[in-house]
């Protein structure tokens, strides 16, 4: 038997074994899907938050700057209240970014200690809608104007375009960590990698098939997700989009090079499981997966390039939400390579055929 009918022949016995373990079907395709559905459904068409404010009695100046600006209503909920009381316990609550009342002519604004940014923006919006108001009624131009807001990013963006390339990122990290790790435990628990050693088939084409068989599932991964996400969320995928398949080949082989690392050092499944989610849980939360790391302290987010899931998720996002070129994702995809390379090479060090 030459080496590619080996090759054939060992690839379609994998796939047909991974297709018939359902476990392995669930927790690959539809527990990573099932968090695109919950994510899209929760924030899918969220936009910005509004500030909310608090009005005490009759505040002129805002309520004829409500009036005024349409744009206004789109980024600040304003909710009247004749109790003082009432309206300052919204904001302590925190159910209100501040409180405003107006006394001859004197506007106070109300904020909490709790949150200061809240509070910040809140004092910003009134403060700048004050000053609107007296340069109005000194009929003085102001010496300076603001052009029409222009934005950097497509007009048909949502916020479903930034997390489904993330939480495919980490989909196929689990994937690739769990299947290498497990399989190459359980095939020398079963006496399986000693009956391969010693049979016709070429190592190589062993391995080799293994990894194919783990990019076509990746790739079926990975068309379900963007499906799932057009078809029922709007997603929009940018020029570059087509980018991020050897992006997310080079993060499978990244993964899966770890978990053999997992699967050579791990005497039991058990064993092999515990190290993958000690692994896996910190990556997806460091790797940006569930939530922006722009919103992270500066150092957590240089502590999340330790993690190649980082390196992936950057990527995707690049070529597939923010419209980046195609040259974008070469930086993320040689860091991925470099991983693989550096992990096979540690992975094999570690290899042996049985627990012996």
């Amino acid at each position: 038997m030459s080496g590619l009918d080996s090759f054939k022949s060992l690839a379609r016995a994998m796939f047909l074994g991974f297709r018939r373990d359902r476990r392995a079907l669930f927790f690959t395709v539809i527990f990573p899907l099932m968090f695109l559905v919950i994510f899209a459904g929760l924030l899918g068409n969220r936009g910005a938050s509004k500030g909310s404010i608090a009005e005490i009695g009759q505040v002129t100046v805002l309520d004829q700057a409500m009036s005024a600006d349409p744009d206004l209503k789109q980024t600040l909920k304003v909710t009247k209240y004749t109790d003082q009381k009432k309206a300052l316990d919204k904001v302590k609550k925190g159910d209100a970014d501040a409180a405003v009342s107006e006394t001859g002519g004197t506007v106070t604004v109300y904020t909490s200690q709790a949150d200061q940014v809240k509070a910040g923006i809140a004092r910003s919006i009134i403060d700048s809608i004050v000053q609107s108001a007296n340069v109005a009624a000194s009929g003085k131009q102001p010496a300076f104007t603001m052009a029409e807001p222009q934005t950097v990013d497509d007009k048909s963006l949502k916020s479903i375009q930034f997390f489904t390339p993330s939480l495919l990122g980490w989909a196929l990290a689990s994937a690739g960590v769990f299947g290498a790790a497990q399989t190459l435990v359980q095939w020398r628990i079963s006496g399986l990698l000693r009956r391969l050693r010693l049979s016709p088939a070429p190592i190589p084409s062993v391995f080799g098939a293994r990894v194919a068989v783990s990019l076509a599932v990746a790739l079926a991964q990975m068309a379900i997700f963007v499906g799932v996400a057009k078809a029922l969320f709007g997603l929009q995928l940018s020029h570059s989009w087509w980018m991020s398949i050897p992006l997310m080949m080079s993060g499978v082989l990244a993964f899966l090079s770890i978990g053999m690392v997992i699967g050579a050092w791990a005497k039991t499944q058990d064993s092999a499981q515990t190290v993958t989610q000690m692994i896996i849980l910190p990556m997806a939360f460091l790797g940006g997966s569930f939530f922006p790391l722009d919103i992270a302290p500066k150092w957590l987010q240089i502590l999340s390039y330790v993690f190649p899931l980082r390196w992936l998720n950057e990527g995707m996002l690049n070529v597939m939400a923010r419209g980046l070129g195609p040259m974008s994702a070469l930086p993320q995809m040689l860091v991925l390579l470099g991983i693989a390379v550096l992990f096979s090479f540690v992975g094999l060090r570690l290899f042996r055929w049985d627990n012996a």
